[in-house]
Order: structure tokens, then C-alpha cells, then sequence
């Protein structure tokens, strides 16, 4: 699943919970690849009680260094939603 500044790999497994953040030099130098992937680590942990057990992989584009905290936030869950990660107890997402 994408959306306009990442994209998220999906794989569900029962009892694995495995996550990954990885940003290539297309998004910028040392810095701006860090703090996007500091920022993708953020969003994850809010709503890592929300998600279903599997195998996470998320991927910075180069859109992700101008766009707002706030919109990545919506941008992660709309992927979540779209990829059917979110528990089914769960009724909404930020």
C-alpha cells in the first residue's frame, strides 16, 4: 500500500510482531533520512496497540521530508486501513 509520502509492506503472521523503517538517498542526505525515519518510528508507536500481529516494512519517499507530521499520521492510517491491519476491536484510528 502507498500513499503520497510512504509506503507500507504488510505480511500478516500470527504471534510475529516485526517492524522496519528504511529510507533511501532519493528522499535526501543523512539527516532528512533519519528524521524520516525517527518520525515513521513515532507514528508506528502510536498505533502499534491498534495493529494486527505481522510483518511491518515502511518505506520514506521523497515527499515524506515536506509533509506535515500531521498528514503522515492520517497517511498511516488510511494505509493501515486500505492493507487490513488494524484489529477488528479497534473502531477508529486518530
Amino acid at each position: 500500500m502507498h500513499s503520497h509520502s510512504l509506503v507500507l509492506f504488510y505480511l500478516p503472521q500470527e504471534g510475529v510482531r516485526k517492524y522496519g523503517f528504511t529510507a533511501s538517498k532519493k528522499v535526501g542526505n543523512a539527516v532528512v533520512r533519519n528524521r524520516a525515519k525517527r518520525r515513521m518510528r513515532a507514528i508506528f508507536s502510536e498505533q502499534s496497540p491498534c495493529l494486527k500481529d505481522g510483518t511491518y516494512i515502511l518505506v520514506a519517499k521523497e515527499a515524506m521530508a515536506s509533509t506535515a507530521f500531521r498528514q503522515l499520521e492520517m497517511d498511516f492510517v488510511k494505509i493501515l486501513k486500505r492493507a487490513g491491519s488494524i484489529k477488528d476491536d479497534q473502531k477508529s484510528l486518530t
